[in-house]
């Protein structure tokens, strides 16, 4: 009668990014599922409804959905959403920031903050 392991979802266009994040959680204990779009993760969401992320990371940049839409259609949903993006953009931030992100990292970013953005965003008290 474990309590179940929080996971993340991943969502960016560069699906070795998404690898890289999914191992990097890892390596703390945190499960991570990874999508190669907006498109994929909200139809997941959409077609399986038990499907409850702890948090989500969006890549702002992708084709087709990109991530500031997705967080405008996660809103009210109480997941908390870090964004991410290689063309950081202060308008872009602000925009992210007002609309309720709980972290926006610039690509290449650091491993650390990133695992204790996740943490602090699922919850957990970092290991020492």
């Amino acid at each position: 009668m474990g309590i179940a392991k929080p996971f993340v979802a991943v969502v960016d266009d560069d699906e070795s990014v998404g690898r890289a994040i999914r191992r990097l959680l890892h390596s703390v204990g945190i499960d991570a599922d990874t999508f190669s779009s907006g498109d994929e993760f909200l139809d997941t969401l959409a077609s399986m409804p038990s499907y409850h992320p702890g948090c989500v990371i969006l890549d702002i940049q992708m084709p087709g959905i990109n991530g500031l839409e997705v967080q405008r259609r996660l809103a009210g949903s109480g997941v908390p959403v870090i964004l991410i993006t290689a063309h950081d953009d202060v308008a872009v931030r602000d925009q992210a920031l007002a609309l309720g992100a709980v972290g926006y990292l610039r690509k290449p970013f650091n491993d650390s903050i990133l695992i204790k953005t996740v943490q602090a965003a699922l919850g957990i008290t970092p290991s020492p």
